[in-house]
């Protein structure tokens, strides 16, 4: 499954939620195929500097930055040329949007699902996952393709 994973999927893995750690795990052994575009790595990059948001990681800095390294290796770099504007509630994730499309992503993963439930512009084929649907939802398909 072609997926893009939200910057607080990685910080939720980092902190040792169970979801969020399976969701990057099922990334890292390519059983998912996580997007990665410029605005995503920058996204990215930024929260990983912000200590106050690891106060509870099991990861030490230096760890986190490893295992950013490593996601970011096992993503598919895409490029976004169209700017859709799908308006979301909170601004800042519309490039999330525009990355899924650009890649042809099946989903997004999130924990921010309410920020995408009124979007002006809609892309049905598109899905807005909490990473335990998503798990879920990666099992079925497993299970139907046996």
């Amino acid at each position: 499954m072609i997926t893009v994973i939200d910057t607080n999927i990685f910080i939720g893995a980092c902190i040792g939620q169970g979801a969020c750690l399976d969701v990057i795990a099922s990334c890292l052994k390519k059983d998912n195929h996580a997007l990665m575009g410029s605005a995503l790595f920058a996204e990215y990059e930024d929260v990983l500097a912000r200590n106050s948001l690891f106060k509870n990681s099991r990861l030490s800095a230096p760890e986190r930055e490893e295992l950013l390294d490593i996601f970011i290796a096992s993503t598919m770099w895409t490029k976004v040329y169209y700017n859709w504007r799908p308006n979301l509630k909170d601004e800042a994730d519309n490039h999330l949007i525009e990355l899924a499309i650009a890649g042809n992503a099946e989903c997004i993963v999130t924990r921010n699902l309410r920020d995408f439930a009124n979007m002006e512009l809609k892309f049905p084929e598109l899905q807005i996952l909490s990473p335990e649907s998503f798990l879920k939802h990666s099992r079925n398909d497993k299970e139907n393709k046996s």
